[in-house]
């Protein structure tokens, strides 16, 4: 009876999951390929309209006719809304009698009268140009030392400014300052807290008094914004002061449109 041939010890079943390593290289290609076309597809918005732009330019500028020679062809000039002639001339603050900036001028010079014996003296300051109105008052003459309250004999000026303001439509900021001198009480622990507290009383005053409460904001800026330096009691005397603003903004530039791209833009297929 033959006998039966043992296999050899070395021999190894086939490995039959042998797939899975080129599959997992596959997939790793496919992530990566993805990754790519998805930061190729982010699309730097100023760019693009540069480049939309561009191209726009050239096709409308450029044709073929049928020997396939280019013909240039002078830019389409889309009619749009009129602009109005640019004036290469600077109007000054207050020239002629149709400027925008004269009724601030008016108002101004209201409230140098109705406080002109606190001018005199130094202690209001009021100056007026393109961009509005500002009344310095000394702190001293509406607000007792290290205290929030105003005084009865400093709400007589506050009321003349804040009648003059009400009369407008323009903003009105209220800046509370101090001097360097540190404050520590449970009300007050430092001239942070002092100074908006005393701008917030004008505020109330001056809503009080008929100005919009739309119109009106408080700032505190403790001593951080002095107007000279801290280094005798007339200087520490100037910089605690009420700072009031009527901001006209004549010459801000009007508020720019948002950017759309248009639905038939040749480029807009590129976006994400």
């Amino acid at each position: 009876m033959p006998r039966r041939r043992r296999k050899p010890a070395d021999d190894h079943h086939e490995n039959h999951e042998r797939w899975l390593v080129s599959y997992a290289d596959f997939i790793t290609l496919l992530f990566a390929f993805f990754v790519v076309m998805y930061s190729l597809s982010s699309v730097n918005e100023g760019k693009y309209r540069v480049l939309s732009d561009s191209l726009l330019s050239a096709f409308r500028s450029v044709t073929v006719n049928q020997a396939s020679e280019q013909v240039v062809v002078p830019p389409i000039v889309v009619p749009g809304r009129p602009q109005p002639p640019v004036s290469n001339t600077r109007r000054e603050p207050g020239s002629g009698a149709g400027s925008e900036v004269e009724p601030i001028r008016r108002m101004a010079e209201s409230i140098r009268r109705v406080l002109e014996p606190l001018t005199r003296s130094g202690q209001v300051n009021v100056s007026e140009g393109a961009h509005g109105i500002t009344v310095e008052v000394n702190a001293n003459v509406l607000f007792s030392g290290g205290d929030a309250a105003l005084d009865e004999a400093g709400r007589e000026p506050l009321l003349a400014v804040a009648e003059v303001f009400a009369g407008s439509e323009f903003p009105v900021t209220i800046e509370g300052h101090t001097d360097d001198r540190p404050i520590s009480t449970p009300r007050f622990p430092s001239n942070w807290e002092l100074s908006a507290a005393r701008a917030s009383a004008v505020v109330r005053l001056f809503e009080a008094a008929g100005v919009e409460a739309a119109r009106l904001s408080a700032i505190g800026y403790a001593d951080q914004r002095p107007i000279t330096e801290n280094l005798t009691e007339e200087g520490r005397a100037r910089n605690r002061r009420v700072t009031i603003r009527l901001d006209a903004m004549y010459n801000d530039p009007p508020p720019r449109a948002p950017s759309t791209i248009r639905p038939n833009d040749p480029m807009r297929a590129i976006l994400p």
